[in-house]
């Protein structure tokens, strides 16, 4: 990632210690500090507060607060003005140039994935194939499925009447299937790019994607099976409800009782691929007519079609990192397709192909639906990419006042593992702020300036500890919070017992799982 230009490359005894800075490829950057050690610490400690304070307080967007953090954490540091605004700017392009595409692209896999029924296929095929007994692992499954290519939010809207209809037809506690669903969701959303939160984190630290997709899909694994089906048993102990009357049914494009609630977003697109209506007549003797039944059931990819879509951006990068880690040195024209392939871009841009041509010939949808589709994709996203694109200039503003270096020093010199501190920073803005996504680019721009002398292994899972407390706590300032509440039907208390739970287990069985994983690295 490149940076911007610096105050010179003053001898390392000028610098007090700070003279190790994060650059792509791991290499190493020389800046001057641009005033005293205390006035850097001062500077920064205030520009997180002021964002903190914006965003929870005055409810600024996160954008806005994290544009105003940077430019005042800069000039509070003693950086000029126009090289503050300079530092901002390149941080901010360098991560839109490396985020932004894979961000867009992404979201338009999601939203082929919904509209043309690919979703609706995978969750119908998984759910009818499994028993009683096996549903709760069977919707974790699911979680994680539609959580690869989705953010958490569309996700958790889609997979809501999932739950809700499984729930009732199996007469199953619904929090045993609710529960599996959300960690499984929720758990591919911290660890798993292409999420904005990992891919910002990838970048922003330099780590290696498809080292990073490797050991999140692993570290996902015990994840799941602990806060998921195991932990499903005792919420639904702990809150014992019916599962709510939000959906009449699937596809009905109803909200709540009274209409105010949320809609399943595969409605508009499944009824776009109904087919055309054919008749059924039950004939009586002397040709009179029973009834007459018009079928007209909508459209979809067949199962494998969907997984393999689904799977395909995964393949492509963990054959591109298997390559790195076997063979390293190796050449000639397969090596080259490899890696071509496995770059995020060209994987990601390769579903998404994928998607438009196959998805749309099994969902029945024609030209102008995939444009309308893919168009519809990129304004839910605005927001969260202006977002990271902030956190990519606030971590630059760091590096270019020489705060990188004293958090990099301070760390260093303690002794405390990295992989903690990264998880507490991301815990604590967690919290504080209620946006995992916040959390995520606050703390990888923190974070950034020590990933220079970490391995590629280990940058990795400096990525994953950011993630895991990114997700910690879960509270009433987090929307996630209140979506679940809503959708689920429980009270406040109810909703502590089970997301809140839930979104804890994730973030500290995921904190042990990297610190385990550092022993080895």
């Amino acid at each position: 990632m490149p940076h911007a230009p610096t105050g010179g490359t003053a001898p390392a005894d000028a610098l007090h210690g700070l003279t190790v800075l994060a650059a792509e490829g791991g290499s190493t950057q020389t800046v001057d500090p641009s005033g005293p050690i205390g006035q850097l610490i001062v500077a920064a400690l205030l520009g997180i507060v002021v964002i903190i304070v914006l965003i929870t307080w005055l409810k600024v967007h996160p954008f806005v607060a994290l544009t105003i953090g940077a430019l005042g954490v800069g000039i509070g540091a003693g950086l000029a003005p126009d090289k503050t605004v300079t530092s901002f700017g390149n941080g901010f392009g360098a991560t839109m140039t490396s985020v932004g595409i894979l961000v867009g692209l992404g979201s338009m896999f999601g939203r082929m994935l919904v509209d043309s029924g690919a979703a609706d296929r995978v969750v119908d095929t998984l759910v009818r194939r499994s028993s009683k007994a096996a549903l709760p692992w069977t919707m974790a499954l699911i979680g994680a499925l539609i959580g690869l290519p989705m953010f958490f939010e569309v996700g958790l809207v889609l997979l809501i009447p999932i739950i809700v209809l499984v729930a009732k037809r199996s007469d199953v506690p619904i929090m045993k299937i609710a529960v599996p669903a959300l960690v499984g969701l929720s758990t591919m959303h911290a660890f798993v790019p292409p999420h904005p939160g990992p891919l910002v984190a990838v970048s922003t630290v330099g780590a290696n994607l498809g080292t990073t997709l490797a050991f999140g899909i692993v570290l996902a694994i015990p994840v799941i099976i602990l806060a998921g089906p195991l932990f499903a048993r005792f919420a639904a102990r702990w809150v014992d409800i019916p599962a709510p009357d939000m959906f009449g049914s699937r596809g009905s494009g109803t909200g709540s009782s009274d209409g105010s609630g949320p809609s399943d977003p595969a409605h508009a697109g499944r009824e776009a691929r109904r087919g055309p209506a054919t008749q059924d007549t039950a004939s009586l003797p002397n040709g009179k007519s029973d009834f007459t039944r018009v079928i007209s059931e909508p459209r979809s990819p067949s199962f494998t079609t969907a997984l393999v879509g689904i799977l395909l951006p995964v393949v492509l990068m963990l054959a591109q990192a298997v390559r790195e880690a076997v063979a390293p040195d190796a050449a000639g024209g397969w090596v080259s397709l490899l890696d071509f392939l496995g770059t995020p871009m060209i994987a990601i841009g390769i579903a998404t192909v994928f998607a438009m041509v196959f998805f749309a010939i099994g969902g029945g949808m024609d030209r102008s639906a995939v444009a309308k589709s893919l168009e519809d994709a990129l304004p839910p996203v605005a927001g969260v990419l202006l977002i990271v694109g902030a956190g990519g200039g606030f971590k630059q503003v760091l590096i270019d006042t020489g705060i990188g270096g004293v958090i990099a020093d301070a760390v260093q010199e303690s002794g405390i593992s990295v992989l903690l501190v990264a998880w507490v920073v991301s815990a604590l803005v967690r919290v504080a702020t209620g946006s995992a996504t916040v959390a995520t680019v606050t703390a990888a721009g923190i974070m950034a300036p020590i990933a220079a002398d970490l391995s590629t292994p280990e940058t990795s899972l400096l990525v994953l500890a950011i993630g895991a407390g990114s997700v910690f706590l879960s509270h009433v300032n987090d929307a996630g919070f209140w979506l679940v509440k809503g959708y689920l039907g429980t009270t406040v208390g109810q909703t502590f017992k089970t997301w809140t739970v839930l979104e804890c287990l994730i973030s500290v069985i995921g904190l042990v799982g990297v610190l385990i994983a550092g022993v080895f690295f």
